[in-house]
This record gives C-alpha cells, structure tokens and sequence, in this order.
C-alpha cells in the first residue's frame, strides 16, 4: 500500500491493529504495574515515598529525568508542529534543550544540597515556615495540573487514532482511565515506582525515536537536504516552510490583503515570549526538581543532569526527522485530518514509514509499537506530576503548614496519597475541556508559569541574602497570578477566528471574546512580574535573618547538613 492511500486513511483502523496495540500496551501497564506493587514493599517512609530512600545513582536518576522531562508534548506534540508549520516548530525542541542548561548551572546541584522532599524546602528555610510553605504548595499544584493537561490531550488523540474512534465520549473515557492508572502508580509505589516506570519509558521511547529516524534517513538515503525539501514541498509552502515566519513572529496582512503592522508586532512578540518560558521554566519545574532529592550526593545530582542531557538532546536532534518526516511521508492535510492540532503526526508517521518497508502488516506493528510508546511517555510522566503535587500538597500544606512540621510521618505520607486522588480527579476534568489544543503548547503554558512563579523565589533564595518572606510570597503569587490572569484573557480561551470551522481557542463561540492580552504565552510579561513582585515584598519588609541566609549559602554549595534541612 502507498504511503499517499496509507495517510488518505489514516482513520481507518483495523481489527488487527487494534488488537496488537491493546496487547502491546496492556503487556507495558502490567509490566508497571508489576514495578509499582515490587517498588511498594520498600516504600515505608516519608523519604522512601518522597525521594526514594536517595537510592539512586546519578546515571539511575539521569535516565528518569529524561523519562520524566520527555512528555507527551515532545513525542507527539513536538513532532506535529513541525510537520505543520516547519522551522518554526522546532523552536519548541531548542528551548526544551537549552532550558537544562539553565537548571544544570543555576539550580540542580544547589537546589539538592539544600532541600529534603519539595521545593517548598528550599524557599522556607531561611522564611516563616507557614506562609512561604502554602505559597509554594499552591503554585507546585497549578504547575503540575497545567502539564498534566497536556498528557491526557495526548492520550485522547491517540486513541481517536489507533482504535478509529472520532467521538468524544471515547476520548473522554481515555483520559479517565489514564487519570486512574497514575493514581495508583503514585499512591501504591511512591517514588521508587515511578522512577522505575521513568527509566523502563525512557529506554522505549529513545529505542521508538531511533528507529524512526533511521527509517526516515533510510527513505531519504541519509540526504537530510532531499528529506526537507519533500516536507517543503508536500507543506504546500514551498521554501517558507523551511523558514522562520510559519507560526511565529509572521508578517500579518488584515482582511482587505494590507499589512497589519500591530497584528505583526505580536507576533514576534508571542515568539519572545514562547522563548523566554521554554528557557526559564524547566528550573522551576516542581516534577523535575524533586527528581534531584533521590541521589544520595551533589556529585551524583550533576552526574543526573549530564545524563539527563545527553539523553534529551539526542532526543530533540530525533524530532527533526519525526517532525519534517511525517510532513513529508504523511502530509499536513491527512494530520490535520485525524487531530487538527498535529498531536497524532508520529503514529501517522509510523504507519506509513512501517508500511512503506515492511508491507501493511508492518506498518500495523510500527503504529502499535509506537502508539504504546507513546501511552508509556504519557504515563510515567503523570505519575511524576501527581506525586509532586500530591506530596508538596502532604509535605509543605499539611505538615509544615497546618501541622507546623509536628505531624507524625505515617499520616504525612497518607495525606500524600489521598491528594493523588484529588489532583488526579481536577486534571481528568480538566483535561476533557482542553482537548483542542496542541499538547506542546499546553506544556509552554506549564512552563510560563513555572517560571513566572518559582523561578524568581528559588534564584532569590539561592542567590541573595536580602530576600525574605514577604519577597518570596510576593513572588510566587505574584507570578502565579500575574501568569493565569494572562493566559485566562489571552486568545487561547477566546477570540481566535475559527479555521475549517474548529475554534483552536478553548471557547468555541465566535461571539464570546473577552481577550485583551494579545499573546498566547503570558512568559514575556508575567515572568519579569514574577521578580518584580520579589524584589518589591522583599524590599518593603524589613525582615532579615542573616544567619539563615549564610547557613543555607554554605549548605547549597556544599551540602552540609542537608538531611536536616527543614529542621529550625
């Protein structure tokens, strides 16, 4: 069969393949299920639950870093921009893989030697314990759920792909049963169980990308010129489609044809700001700062960064040949045809590539193959999610906040797990609204508020000695607020014009539009407010503990006394 009829019918699904994914992916859900119920039988303790029992090395932990780092949002969401809008989605890739190098000079090794089970850890040893503790469980939960978004969305799209299923109520029953799955992972194995599952999905997803890829360079014959210019030709934009200008910073004509210099400036504007939040937000990441508590020294905590970016940035090199692949094999009209946002791109991908080497039967194996790939990245990330967020919610709101840090460890680590419930509950709701977006995107969004609300009170904290309580929950609230009041009035809720009839904003009525703000992504403008709003409590209060601040100088470069870092 022709790779041109394979994309014609990307929605026609067959009974074989159906039943290879479902035994594919069922086979992957017991194998974690099996780490999970082995990884419980150690998790006694707070630390065995939060961190680990800090029992991994740093190769260990690098691994399960990328597992957790690369999401739905890089496999699929990645892959679909740029096999719809060329240059300008590989951007997405860039900023991934240069925000490590933000996290590995400014905040890994730091952030380890000075914290215990949370970020809230860090912020709250030189502060007032309470205030600083819920500012930084708040912000911890809204990150999470935003990422969380994205890989239910992910997870909605595969299945309208892989089982022929285009009506909601499927897709929906979908993210459910995913919400349910990383609820128990989080709850019965803690973090032992998680960073299992990372490390088992990171090794199949780099094994699903290289093989890819190497089909990919095969077909083309290694010519990566011959592989762009077929992707540029089949985008029906010609050379622009290997240029910026496709999806951000383009120049904009109004409705009459003429140019619309205010529409042009936020453009390049939204390109800015996309830039700054996939830069900064990785640092403020709370899943990924938690991963650096689980080894057991500072050597082991930079040896987990290294790792982590070799193993990202191969990846990220990988989506070049998934993205323009797919534009080239598949077509950005059969894509957009089965998932308008591009999120289905790779397993169309896979289909056609397996199809055009190994016949029919093998383009069935390579989609099942890679769709179960891809249900693995969205799982282990989840889990990684949940127990950040359910753990900041048990560690810094009900221990250190209403119990004031007396609360005895078995019922700290109980509440962690009743919260997996209640995050994992408001993320399935939530996700079933935002199923039109881009997952790519969403995780952006994630990252624009992480960076908005974290970054700025963890680089005060660590970096200057002035800052105090008043500065950090002006930080966090401040960029957290700043960042969600943006995007709320932004045209990803309302007000973008509908294309073939779909609204990409999340309010499909074109007559509700209540958007001021004119970016997609709020980073330009909140993430500066974020170290505004920190710099302006910490200067108008007049609370200084300097002792605290040489103490926590001397444990972040060093790492003295970092198990008792939250004793005062």
């Amino acid at each position: 069969m022709s790779a041109t009829l394979l994309a014609a019918t990307a929605d026609k699904v067959s009974g074989g393949q159906q039943v290879l994914t479902s035994v594919l992916f069922l086979g992957f859900v017991a194998v974690t299920l099996f780490i999970t119920i082995r990884a419980s039988r150690t998790t006694k303790t707070a630390a065995d639950f939060y961190a680990g029992g800090r029992s991994f090395s740093g190769m260990q932990n690098g691994v399960a870093i990328g597992g957790d780092y690369m999401s739905a949002a890089s496999f699929l969401g990645i892959a679909g921009i740029i096999a719809l809008y060329g240059y300008d989605g590989f951007l997405y890739s860039i900023g991934f893989l240069v925000a490590w190098l933000v996290a590995l000079l400014l905040v890994a090794e730091l952030m380890r030697n000075s914290g215990k089970y949370t970020m809230g850890d860090v912020l709250a040893f030189r502060m007032r314990q309470r205030p600083v503790r819920a500012a930084a469980g708040v912000s911890t939960i809204v990150v999470s759920i935003f990422y969380l978004l994205a890989q239910m969305v992910g997870a909605g799209a595969l299945v309208s792909l892989l089982l022929g299923f285009d009506d909601q109520a499927t897709k929906n029953l979908t993210i459910v049963a995913v919400g349910i799955l990383m609820i128990f992972y989080v709850t019965v194995g803690g973090m032992k169980g998680t960073t299992y599952i990372q490390i088992v999905k990171a090794l199949l997803l780099m094994t699903g990308a290289s093989i890819l890829t190497l089909l990919v360079m095969i077909k083309f014959g290694g010519n990566v010129s011959d592989l762009l210019g077929t992707a540029a030709e089949k985008s029906g934009k010609g050379k622009d489609f290997l240029e910026p200008g496709g999806r951000f910073g383009k120049d904009v004509v109004d409705a009459a044809g003429n140019p619309d210099a205010r529409a042009t400036l936020y453009s390049k504007l939204d390109l800015i700001s996309l830039g700054f939040a996939l830069v900064l937000g990785t640092a403020g990441l709370p899943h990924i700062l938690i991963r650096f508590y689980t080894v057991p020294t500072a050597r082991a905590a930079r040896k987990s960064v290294v790792w982590g970016i070799w193993i990202i940035g191969s990846f990220y090199l990988m989506t070049l040949a998934l993205g323009f692949g797919a534009a080239a094999l598949v077509g950005p009209e059969a894509i957009i045809a089965q998932d308008a946002s591009g999120n289905t791109a790779a397993p169309q991908l896979a289909r056609v590539i397996g199809a055009d080497f190994f016949g029919t039967t093998g383009g069935t194996i390579m989609l099942a193959f890679i769709a179960s790939v891809a249900f693995a990245t969205i799982l282990a990330v989840v889990a990684g999610l949940t127990l950040a967020s359910s753990s900041s919610v048990a560690h810094d709101i009900y221990a250190n906040y209403i119990h004031r840090g007396d609360a005895p460890e078995g019922k700290e680590v109980r509440v962690a797990r009743i919260s997996a419930f209640v995050i994992g509950a408001v993320a399935i709701v939530l996700s079933i609204f935002a199923q039109k977006l881009n997952v790519a995107f969403l995780v952006a969004l994630a990252f624009a508020v992480a960076a908005s609300g974290n970054l700025p009170a963890i680089l005060y904290s660590l970096f200057w000695r002035r800052f105090n309580t008043a500065g950090a929950v002006s930080a966090i609230y401040g960029g957290l607020v700043s960042a969600l009041v943006l995007v709320i009035f932004s045209p990803v809720v309302s007000g973008k014009p509908a294309v073939d009839g779909k609204s990409p904003s999340l309010v499909s009525d074109p007559g509700i539009d209540f958007h001021w703000f004119p970016l997609d992504n709020p980073g330009l403008v909140s993430i500066p407010l974020g170290f505004f709003f920190g710099w302006l409590g910490t200067v108008l209060s007049k609370e200084h503990n300097e002792r605290k601040a040489a103490e926590l100088e001397v444990r972040s470069l060093t790492g003295i006394g970092m198990e008792k870092a939250t004793d005062h």
